[in-house]
């Protein structure tokens, strides 16, 4: 192989792939990365067994060849090196000789044999979609996914597609996520995916924020999503996801409207006084004023207030404050509309979106000693 490619372009490859790497690969060659030099590019591909990618950029390709290098010290070389040219040359199958203008390195490798070949995409149903729709979608759900929970499928993001709808949903069993857009796609196909949350962070990082389309494509047991110069793919978590929807609320009694900016401030002021994270925020409904509070024996106690719509009797639920600060910050517009039916049952926050975000209740035990309610009981999570 021997191939010379402007440094910037290939900056911005390492960019893209290298969260891709495993830290803590299950094989040693999975902390590689296979650099591919043919057809006038040179390609990058990396993986983890679960998440692969591939992306690529034009490169003076003098001869074809691959060679899998350990990851981390070449995009460390790279990073390094100032000149505005890089050769990459290939003396033997395993070992590589980076050239910049007078500095030289030679870095042992391994075989393009050894590395894991990445699955053919063309069997897959194909969902053509705006880049800036689809990253919106992930970035508006994926928050409220569970990061290390045993109920394996909570660890991710749940597709469904029908009647030409992608819904996309995620929770923790605490809170809870669903946006949904409108596809091109046949209007019989019918199917739904549990997309890993490391391949859904990445992909929220690659989609640009604009109107270009890219691709969405589908196996029974794997995702790919192809955007310009990449391609990015993904295992499909296995499980069957939980019916939440029961979850969302159909029947709220109370309905208000309520400033995102000036809540998320005012949670930010009462959060200081929860001794922890898993801490609770009481919120006091009362003829046209919410009222906030905290108390901590070791803390102090805080209160804060604003106005609201609100006009029936005197409501008291709890909330984890950061839990409902996540869900404002991905909500939109000036306001946004706080559904709840009672202090027992869970709230609702939607926009002018298609946004919909559930968050349940905690215990409206003396504040000193608020502890989440026990939601991991709830049929709909279980």
């Amino acid at each position: 192989m021997k191939v010379v490619i402007s440094k910037h372009e290939l900056t911005q490859l390492i960019g893209k792939i290298q969260n891709i790497v495993a830290n803590k690969p299950a094989i040693p060659v999975l902390s590689n990365v296979l650099i591919e030099a043919r057809d006038g590019q040179l390609y990058l591909k990396a993986t983890d067994l679960t998440t692969s990618m591939v992306c690529f950029s034009e490169a003076k390709v003098v001869e074809e060849g691959a060679i899998a290098l350990p990851a981390k010290r070449f995009f460390h070389l790279i990073k390094e090196l100032t000149s505005p040219q890089i050769k990459i040359t290939c003396p033997s199958s395993d070992v590589a000789e980076i050239t910049s203008v007078s500095s030289h390195f030679k870095i042992n490798g391994m075989v393009k044999s050894e590395f894991p070949s990445l699955p053919d995409i063309a069997k897959a149903t194909q969902i053509p979609i705006s880049s800036t729709t689809l990253k919106e979608m992930l970035y508006r759900t994926y928050f409220s996914a569970a990061r290390e929970d045993s109920r394996f499928v909570l660890n991710g993001i749940y597709m469904k597609v029908d009647k030409k709808i992608a819904s996309f949903i995620s929770t923790d069993g605490k809170r809870l996520s669903k946006m949904y857009t409108n596809i091109d796609i046949d209007p019989s196909f019918q199917g739904s995916y549990i997309l890993p949350l490391k391949a859904v962070e990445e992909m929220v990082k690659l989609l640009s924020d604009d109107e270009q389309l890219v691709n969405l494509s589908l196996m029974h047991d794997k995702v790919f999503l192809e955007s310009s110069n990449l391609t990015l793919i993904t295992k499909l978590l296995s499980g069957e996801y939980p019916d939440v929807e029961k979850v969302i609320p159909s029947k709220a009694t109370t309905t208000m409207t309520l400033h995102r900016e000036e809540l998320i401030t005012l949670l930010r002021q009462v959060s200081l006084f929860t001794p922890d994270s898993s801490g609770s925020v009481r919120f006091i409904f009362d003829q046209g004023e919410l009222q906030l509070t905290a108390m901590s024996s070791d803390i102090g106690e805080g209160i804060v207030s604003m106005p609201v719509d609100y006009s029936k009797e005197k409501l008291e639920v709890a909330f984890n404050p950061f839990y409902f600060m996540d869900i404002l910050r991905h909500s939109k517009d000036e306001t946004i509309n706080f559904s709840i039916q009672d202090a027992y049952n869970p709230g609702m926050i939607t926009d002018s979106t298609s946004a919909t975000f559930v968050i349940m209740p905690m215990r409206l035990n003396d504040l000193k000693t608020d502890s989440e309610a026990d939601v991991s009981q709830n049929p709909a999570f279980a």
